[in-house]
This record gives structure tokens, C-alpha cells and sequence, in this order.
């Protein structure tokens, strides 16, 4: 009789010998041909489907930098456009006459600091003159002191004109700069989603004149239910599904600190890894996103088809040592995909009969190429 080895219940192993017991004895003598499979240690990483959506890491409205009326609006709604890219032009020849007028400031208080320069050289001037004549009868110390002060009157006067040259060049500056963003540039590549304004119209400071969308750089964003965050971290890699039912990885870049208590979630952000990327994606597009259920684990598993049900019993034919095919009652776990989780019964390296089971009897001779 076939031996067994050692079943989790002895009812089991009783109710298999009963079974086999009628096949043993009409073994056939020609060798029977069978495809063959092992049976394999692999990590199991239990998933659920969460949907998420794709989210765009850079998108709003782009403002005005200063104030004035619109006299151009050079994209259309859907536009695309890059880095640098005009998107609206406000009143530059205002902001033009503006500048000219700083400039005449500036000019004017480098005039005033060469005065101030040449008054303060010529009291030094004088003061040097009576510190040559300190030793004579003419030295009047009276004198020397008027010039003393004149000349300290003369060091404030220029660090006074300085100060204001300082800050007409700095005006200048900034009117440079206001001349400069009234064209309204776009601040990184995208698609126009949204225009705010419109030609004759006044912005002031800070106002929205478009709402840009980079489509080009997208994040997949899930709501995580709170029991599912333990199985995740930044660098996680999890498997998204677009909606041509492609699969592809993505990594967790980031976790939300918030939980929402209406809905018992927390934000989740990913990187996605698309073949083929970058290619424009709607900012919204639902995804489905695989998460892990919680940590993978080792698993011995068998392939589905090697499996026989007899009375109830799971059983599989391995292939020992001899060619010889060998009946085995097995205790089965979840299914792996094409795989059956195997909680007993049979080890890691084992050859076990995927095709032309049906039709083997134990201890049979087989040989591998097929059904047979």
C-alpha cells in the first residue's frame, strides 16, 4: 500500500487510504505522459482595490505682477504652452513712462551727491590750509573751528544725497522689474485650463489672469482606508490599473498627516512608473490602486491544475524519486492567482502532475511531453 506522509487529521489520512486503495491494485505497466510543475516558495501580497485619481503636481492660476489694464491676451483656453511662454500683456507703455521717471530721479541725486562731493572738498580744502598755518600769528582758532563744523556739515550733506541716490537706484530697479512682468509669463509647461481676465480689463497686484495644468507631471492621489496606511510607507511600490485595464507600479511618495473622520481615510500620493511616459493625462482620470492588505509573506504554493478533488479530499500526484507518480492528500489555502497557498502536505523543489492526472493511477510510471 502507498505510504503517506504525516496529515493534520488522522480521519484524513484514513478516508484517503480508502479511496486509493481500489487504484492501487490496477496499476497500468505503460508509462503515462504528464506535464509536469514544481511547487514553489513565493511572497504573498494580499491586495483590495481602492480608486484613485490622477492629480496634477502643478496646476492654479498664474498672476499679475503689477498693476494695470490688459492690453493683450495671447492664449486660448486648451492652449499649450512651455516654460516662458507670454500668456498676457498689461499696459507697458504706462509702466514705460513710469520707469523714465525714475530714471530722471536717479539722475537728479547723482547730481545732487557731486555737489555734495565738491562742497565737502572744498571745506576739507580749507581746513587743510589753516592746519598749515596752526604755528603763525594769522591761525585764528575761531575760524578753525567754523571749518571743522563746515566740514562735518558737509560729510552729512553727502551721506544724505547717497542715501537718496541709494534709494532712487533701487526704484529704478523695481520699475525695471515691473516693466519686465508686464508680460505675464507662464511659470512651467502646460495646458491653459481657465482665462480670468480679458483685454480692457484692470488687474491689480496678485490678480489671476490664467489657471494653468501640468498634465505632463501627474501623481496618483487614494483615499487610504486608516486599516490599510500599516501596510504602506514612502518608497512602497504598489500596482495601479489604468482604464485600458494595464497594469503598472507606483511608489507611495508621501501620507497624509489627516485622517478624515467622515470617511475614516487618509490621503496617499504616488509616483507612477507608465510605460511610455510622459504622455498628457486628464487631471482626474480614476485609477485603480491595488493595496496591500499588510505585510507579504513567504508561502509554499502548487499550480490549480495539479490538484484532484476525490470524496472531498485534495489530493496531487508527485513524482518521486523513481518516475513514479505518487498520491498525496493536500490542505489548501487561498488562491494566488493560478495557485493554490498549500498549508500542508507538500515542500518547496516537489514535482507534482499538472496534466494527465485524471488518468493516473498511483505508482504509475510517467514520462513528461504532455496528456497523453
Amino acid at each position: 500500500m502507498t505510504c503517506f506522509p504525516v496529515f493534520r487529521s488522522g480521519l484524513a489520512v484514513l478516508a484517503v487510504v480508502a479511496v486509493l486503495a481500489p487504484l492501487a491494485g490496477a496499476q497500468a505497466q505503460k508509462a503515462a505522459p504528464v506535464g509536469v510543475d514544481k511547487v514553489i516558495r513565493e511572497p504573498l501580497a494580499q491586495t483590495v482595490p481602492v480608486i484613485g485619481r490622477f492629480v496634477a503636481r502643478q496646476a492654479g492660476p498664474v498672476a499679475s505682477r503689477v498693476t494695470g489694464v490688459v492690453t493683450e491676451m495671447r492664449v486660448q483656453i486648451g492652449d499649450r504652452v512651455q516654460r516662458g511662454d507670454v500668456l498676457a500683456v498689461i499696459d507697458r507703455e504706462r509702466l514705460s513712462w513710469q520707469r523714465d521717471l525714475v530714471k530722471a530721479r536717479v539722475a537728479a541725486t547723482e547730481a545732487r551727491v557731486a555737489a555734495a562731493q565738491a562742497r565737502l572738498a572744498k571745506r576739507r580744502n580749507e581746513m587743510h590750509r589753516l592746519d598749515g598755518i596752526r604755528q603763525s600769528a594769522a591761525f585764528s582758532p575761531a575760524r578753525y573751528d567754523d571749518v571743522a563744523q563746515d566740514v562735518a556739515e558737509g560729510v552729512a550733506d553727502l551721506a544724505a544725497a547717497a542715501a537718496e541716490q541709494s534709494r532712487a537706484r533701487t526704484e529704478l530697479k523695481l520699475a525695471d522689474d515691473d516693466l519686465r512682468h508686464a508680460r505675464v509669463r507662464a511659470p512651467y509647461d502646460g495646458v491653459v485650463n481657465l482665462r480670468q481676465t480679458e483685454v480692457g480689463a484692470w488687474v491689480g497686484l496678485g490678480q489671476p489672469v490664467v489657471s494653468l495644468i501640468n498634465d505632463l507631471d501627474l501623481e496618483v492621489e487614494v483615499d487610504a482606508p486608516y486599516n490599510r496606511v500599516a501596510g504602506l510607507a514612502p518608497g512602497t511600490v504598489v500596482t495601479i490599473v489604468l482604464g485600458d485595464a494595464s497594469a503598472h507600479n507606483a511608489i507611495v511618495r508621501a501620507i497624509g498627516a489627516e485622517e478624515n473622520p467622515m470617511t475614516r481615510t487618509r490621503m496617499v500620493r504616488l509616483t507612477p512608473a507608465i510605460d511610455g511616459e510622459p504622455a498628457p493625462r486628464p487631471a482626474g482620470e480614476a485609477v485603480d490602486v491595488l493595496l496591500p492588505l499588510g505585510a507579504a509573506r513567504e508561502v509554499v504554493t502548487v499550480h490549480k491544475d495539479a490538484i484532484l478533488k476525490r470524496r472531498g479530499l485534495s489530493l496531487v500526484y508527485v513524482i518521486d524519486a523513481d518516475n513514479a507518480a505518487q498520491a498525496r492528500p493536500v490542505e489548501l489555502g487561498e488562491a494566488v492567482g493560478p495557485r493554490f497557498v498549500v498549508l500542508d502536505g507538500l515542500k518547496p523543489g516537489e514535482t507534482v502532475v499538472v496534466r494527465g492526472n485524471e488518468r493516473l493511477r498511483p505508482g504509475q510510471t510517467v514520462r513528461f511531453g504532455g496528456e497523453g
